[in-house]
C-alpha cells in the first residue's frame, strides 16, 4: 500500500501564521527589506498629505518595485498579480496588495527621489566592505524605448502626408457645398471627416516644428564645431607657418534634413543601431561599473547612439558622488569614447584615462600578446602616455578588465532581470527608470557578494 502524505486545504491553522515563517533566512525578499529599511524615506513620506483613507507606506511600494525590477517583474500589473501569487512578494508586502494604479503612480511620482537612492545604496555597500573605486570601467548600451520604430515619422515624409490631408480637405469642403448637405448618401459624414483631418494637420504641424527645432540646435552645434576647427587649423598654419594640408572642413547645413525623424509615441526616444545589425527605437543607457565588486556606481540615458559625448557627463555623475565613496583612480573604456579632449577631461578630473585609441584585434597573434614594452617617449602628449601605457604588461593587464565588467552588468539586467525595454516615456522618465533598474541590480548583486 503506498505511503503519502495527507493532503488537507480544509483546516485552519491552530496559531495565526507568521509572515517570517514563510521565507528562508537567506533570501532576496529579505535583503530588500533590510536595505529599504536603512534608507531615509523622509522625502518621500513628507510629500503625502496625511489626510483621507491611509496611504501604503513608501518603503513598501518601493521594496516592491526593487524585488520585482529585481527578478524580472516590471509592470504594474504583474506587481499587483504578484503579490497574491508570489510568497516572496507577499513577505515583502506584508501580506498587502497595493492596486496596479497605486504602484504605477509611485512609479511615475518619486522618481527623481529614487535617482537620489541610488547614491545611498552605493554609501550602504561601502559600509558593508562590498564596494572599493579603485578602476572603474565605462560604457553603454541600447535599451529599447516603449515605442515602436514604425511610429517614427521623417521630415519629408511629415511634408507628404500633410499635401495629401489639405488636398483631401478641400475635396471635403468642395463635396459638402455641391451636396449642401452635411450626410452624404453612403453615410459618410463630411463634418467628421474634416475634423478628423484637421486634427491629424494639427499633429502634423507639432511633428514638423519639432524637428525644426532639433534642426536648429544641431546647427548651432555643429557650427560651434565647425568655428572651433577652423580656429584649430588656422593656429596650426600660424605656428608652422605653412598652409594646412587637405580640405578645410564643411560647413554644416542649416535646416532640417529629409531623413530627420520624430517618434509620435515617445519623442524623446531616437532610432539607433542595435547589436547583430538593424536598428531599433531606443534609448543609450550609460553606466559606471567598480571592477572589484561589480557594482555600478554612476548611471545616464541620452539620446545620441554615439558614446564619445558622453565620457564628459558621466565624469560629472563620478564627480557628483559623496566623498566617502572616494574617487576613482582609473577609467576604462572602449574606442568609442576615444578623443583627445576625452583624455584632458579624465586627466583634469584627476583620473588616469585607459581608452583605446583605435580598435583592437580580437585574436592578436602570440607574437603580439608576448611583444616586449615600447621604449616610452620622451616628453609624451596625455595622448601619446596614455597610448604607451596600453603596450605596457601592466596596462594591457588593466585594460582587459573592460570586457569583463560592464558587458557581463548588462548581461544580467537584460538576460537574467529580463529588463530590455523602459515601460515609462520620455527622457526624464526613463533616466530614473534606468536608476531604479541599475539600483535593483546592485542590491542584488550585494546580497550575492555578501552569501559569498
Amino acid at each position: 500500500m503506498s505511503n503519502f502524505r495527507s493532503i488537507d486545504r480544509e483546516t485552519g491553522f491552530l496559531f495565526p501564521p507568521s509572515i517570517d515563517d514563510w521565507l528562508p533566512e537567506k533570501h532576496l525578499a529579505r535583503f530588500v527589506v533590510e536595505v529599504i529599511d536603512g534608507l531615509d524615506l523622509s522625502a518621500m513620506i513628507r510629500s503625502y498629505r496625511g489626510s483621507g483613507s491611509a496611504s501604503y507606506h513608501p518603503a513598501l511600494l518601493l521594496g516592491l518595485l526593487v524585488y520585482g525590477y529585481a527578478t524580472g517583474v516590471f509592470s504594474s500589473r504583474k506587481l499587483e498579480r504578484a503579490t497574491y501569487d508570489s510568497v516572496a512578494f507577499r513577505f515583502i508586502t506584508g501580506d498587502e496588495h497595493p492596486d496596479h494604479d497605486t504602484i504605477a503612480t509611485f512609479r511615475r511620482r518619486f522618481l527623481r527621489e529614487i535617482e537620489g537612492l541610488f547614491v545611498r545604496v552605493l554609501e550602504l555597500a561601502r559600509e558593508m566592505g562590498l564596494l572599493k573605486l579603485g578602476t572603474v570601467a565605462l560604457d553603454g548600451t541600447k535599451i529599447h524605448a516603449n515605442a515602436s520604430r514604425h511610429s517614427a515619422l521623417s521630415y519629408e515624409h511629415a511634408g507628404k502626408i500633410e499635401a495629401q490631408l489639405q488636398a483631401e480637405v478641400s475635396e471635403l469642403m468642395a463635396r459638402a457645398e455641391a451636396a449642401d448637405a452635411t450626410e452624404e448618401a453612403d453615410g459618410m459624414s463630411i463634418p467628421d471627416e474634416l475634423a478628423r483631418r484637421e486634427d491629424r494637420l494639427a499633429r502634423l504641424a507639432e511633428a514638423r516644428a519639432k524637428i525644426e527645432a532639433r534642426a536648429e540646435e544641431r546647427f548651432e552645434r555643429e557650427a560651434a564645431e565647425h568655428r572651433a576647427k577652423l580656429a584649430a587649423r588656422e593656429a596650426k598654419a600660424a605656428a608652422t607657418g605653412k598652409k594646412p594640408g587637405g580640405k578645410p572642413p564643411a560647413a554644416p547645413l542649416e535646416g532640417p534634413r529629409p531623413e530627420d525623424q520624430i517618434n509620435l509615441t515617445d519623442e524623446d526616444s531616437r532610432i539607433m543601431p542595435v547589436a547583430g545589425g538593424g536598428f531599433e527605437q531606443c534609448f543609450n543607457a550609460q553606466a559606471v561599473v567598480a571592477t572589484q565588486s561589480l557594482l555600478v556606481v554612476a548611471v545616464g540615458v541620452v539620446q545620441a547612439p554615439n558614446d564619445k559625448q558622453q565620457l564628459a557627463p558621466m565624469l560629472g555623475e563620478i564627480a557628483a558622488l559623496p566623498e566617502d565613496l572616494v574617487r576613482p583612480e582609473t577609467l576604462l573604456a572602449d574606442n568609442g569614447y576615444f578623443s583627445e579632449a576625452n583624455v584632458t577631461l579624465c586627466a583634469a578630473a584627476n583620473i588616469e584615462p585607459l581608452i583605446a585609441p583605435g580598435r583592437q584585434s580580437h585574436h592578436p597573434s602570440l607574437h603580439e600578446r608576448l611583444a616586449a614594452a615600447p621604449p616610452a617617449p620622451d616628453n609624451p602628449t596625455l595622448v601619446e602616455a596614455m597610448a604607451y601605457r596600453l603596450r605596457t604588461p601592466q596596462g594591457k593587464a588593466l585594460y582587459a578588465l573592460r570586457k569583463q565588467t560592464p558587458e557581463p552588468v548588462f548581461g544580467i539586467i537584460k538576460s537574467v532581470m529580463g529588463f530590455r525595454q523602459f515601460l515609462l516615456r520620455g527622457l526624464d522618465q526613463v533616466r530614473g527608470e534606468w536608476s531604479l533598474v541599475t539600483m535593483a541590480y546592485n542590491i542584488k548583486r550585494m546580497f550575492a557578494l555578501g552569501l559569498g
